[in-house]
């Protein structure tokens, strides 16, 4: 049974701040979409973002050592009995838990993720990718939606499709980055099938034809997921829709420069330019959406758990339905800010080693897509 809703916060606005400067400094395209958000959505989204980062983080620099999982473990057990570790992350991600009603099921399957790749799994079937990609980042898809007051089928399925989407994407435009630290990520039965033995191919990887083929299958997949996830977009608040428009524009774009640059994502790392991303925004923030046929599809099998997990928080009492409309002076507010953070980032190098080290791998809905 849940704990009782504290009575005081359990983090602090400096916690919260923390939380916003690590997205600001580490996801270049994730805060500048986060612009688009409701004032209210955007720092618990931060929260969201900074414990996943920080959980990320610490399974990178340990070496695969088993023992850093099980600390992140004994973290959520703290953040979840309403006693989180001294970690500004921490508070506001407690915080967050228990003012949204966010099951534990859902962080619990992205550290499942975590364990999937300390592991070094590979995934011989397209399923068993999907199965992958539900952890690391159809659970952060879920979270987020939770934030934004939507806990129910079929918007938690069509978040979970875009969680898939974009992880699948950051998957095509890797593929060399991951070879070259000894993994494989693309459906080895799909490698074999386009005559690539992936060991052999691991040895020495080169981009081909043939492998260009498997990454076009890949992208056109998630475009399949991205078209799904457009009508669950739709039933979000409607303050709320621009920024996880944005979201999906600008990773499905990521897709777009691939092909644009003849599908090679081994020898080259596609990024998409700034001033592209900012005709990008722009033109989502004045994008209508519409569109209900995208609700008749089942969630994919691999997500269908966390769909039923969002769903028994359907009457929890801590759950927060009201968002705030804004009006025309907070529009104008976050184009002004949108707009400065692209000039900021465009002025920075495109290489921005403390972001990339982070969150290359999981949750792609709140990371840095490089893009």
């Amino acid at each position: 049974m849940r704990p009782l809703l504290p009575d005081q916060p359990l983090a602090s606005p400096a916690d919260h701040a923390a939380c916003r400067e690590l997205i600001r400094t580490g996801s270049r395209t994730f805060f500048a979409a986060s612009m688009l958000l409701p004032p209210q959505i955007r720092g618990p989204s931060y929260a969201l973002y900074g414990f996943c980062r920080l959980s990320d983080d610490a399974i990178d620099l340990s070496d695969g050592e088993a023992a850093a999982l099980d600390r992140l473990r004994q973290r959520l057990d703290a953040a979840y009995a309403g006693r989180p570790v001294p970690i500004s992350a921490d508070r506001a991600f407690a915080d967050i838990v228990f003012r949204y009603g966010i099951p534990r099921a859902l962080p619990e399957a992205l550290l499942d993720g975590f364990a999937w790749d300390l592991e070094g799994r590979r995934y011989e079937t397209l399923g068993e990718l999907n199965a992958y990609a539900a952890r690391v980042a159809a659970s952060v898809g879920a979270m987020m939606a939770m934030l934004m007051g939507e806990c129910g089928y079929p918007v938690i399925a069509r978040a979970c499709d875009l969680g898939v989407a974009m992880q699948l994407t950051n998957i095509a435009r890797d593929v060399g980055e991951d070879a070259r630290n000894g993994r494989i990520y693309l459906p080895l039965s799909w490698m074999r099938e386009a005559g690539i033995d992936p060991d052999a191919w691991l040895e020495n990887p080169q981009f081909s034809d043939e492998l260009g083929a498997v990454i076009h299958r890949l992208l056109r997949t998630a475009d399949e997921l991205y078209l799904r996830a457009s009508s669950g977009i739709a039933r979000l608040p409607w303050h709320c829709r621009p920024a996880i428009h944005a979201a999906c524009r600008l990773y499905a774009e990521i897709g777009r420069e691939l092909e644009r640059r003849g599908l090679d994502s081994v020898s080259q790392r596609a990024v998409v330019p700034a001033s592209r991303k900012a005709w990008l925004l722009a033109r989502t923030s004045t994008t209508r959406l519409s569109g209900a046929e995208g609700l008749a599809f089942e969630p994919l099998a691999e997500t269908q758990f966390l769909v039923d997990a969002a769903m028994t928080a359907a009457h929890s009492p801590y759950l927060r339905r009201s968002i705030r409309r804004r009006g025309v002076g907070e529009h104008a507010e976050w184009v002004i800010d949108l707009f400065t953070v692209l000039a900021e980032r465009d002025a920075m190098t495109s290489d921005n080693p403390a972001g990339q080290q982070g969150l290359l791998r999981h949750a792609p809905a709140i990371q840095d897509s490089g893009a």
